[in-house]
C-alpha cells in the first residue's frame, strides 16, 4: 500500500460557480484572442491559464467563454501535436536518459526511468484509444534526443 496517500488533502478547491464573476471585464472574444496570442508566443495551455489568472484576472477561461483552452486552440487549428502531459513525461525521460549516459551505475535513476516510461506507455495507450494520437504513434526512446 502506498503510504503517501494515507494523509489528508491539503489543497484548495475551486468554488462551485456557474456564471461569470461581476469583476471580470473581458468578453469571451477578448479571452479567446488572449489565449491564441499567448499560445503563439510559445506558452503551453497550462501556462496560459496561469498567466490569464495572475496577469489578467480571469479566474477560469471556461467560466468566461464556455470552452476550455484546448477547445479554443482546436477551433482555430493551432492545437499542439502532442498532449502537454505526455510531452512533459517524454522530456523528463530524455533528461533521465542523458543523466544515465554519464552515470550508468545509478540504479535508482534507472528505476525512475522505468516508471516514467511506464507512464508514457499507459498515457499513449489512453490517447490512442481516445483518438488524440494516431493509432500508429509509438514512443521510441532513441528519438527523444530532440527533447533534451
Amino acid at each position: 500500500m502506498r503510504k503517501s496517500k494515507e494523509k489528508g488533502q491539503s489543497h484548495s478547491t475551486r468554488p462551485a460557480r456557474v456564471g461569470v464573476p461581476s469583476w471580470v471585464r473581458y468578453t469571451p472574444t477578448d479571452v479567446e484572442e488572449l489565449v491564441i496570442s499567448l499560445y503563439k508566443k510559445g506558452y503551453p495551455p497550462s501556462m496560459i491559464g496561469t498567466i490569464l489568472r495572475d496577469s489578467y484576472g480571469i479566474p477560469l477561461v471556461k467560466m468566461v467563454t464556455g470552452k476550455k483552452i484546448m477547445k479554443i486552440l482546436k477551433e482555430h487549428g493551432i492545437q499542439p501535436e502532442m498532449p502537454e502531459d505526455l510531452y512533459n513525461l517524454i522530456k523528463r525521460a530524455a533528461r533521465v536518459r542523458r543523466h544515465l549516459e554519464e552515470h550508468p551505475k545509478d540504479y535508482h535513476s534507472k528505476r525512475g526511468l522505468q516508471l516514467i516510461e511506464a507512464k508514457i506507455y499507459r498515457l499513449a495507450k489512453y490517447y490512442k484509444r481516445k483518438g488524440v494520437l494516431p493509432k500508429d504513434w509509438k514512443y521510441r526512446p532513441e528519438r527523444i534526443s530532440i527533447f533534451a
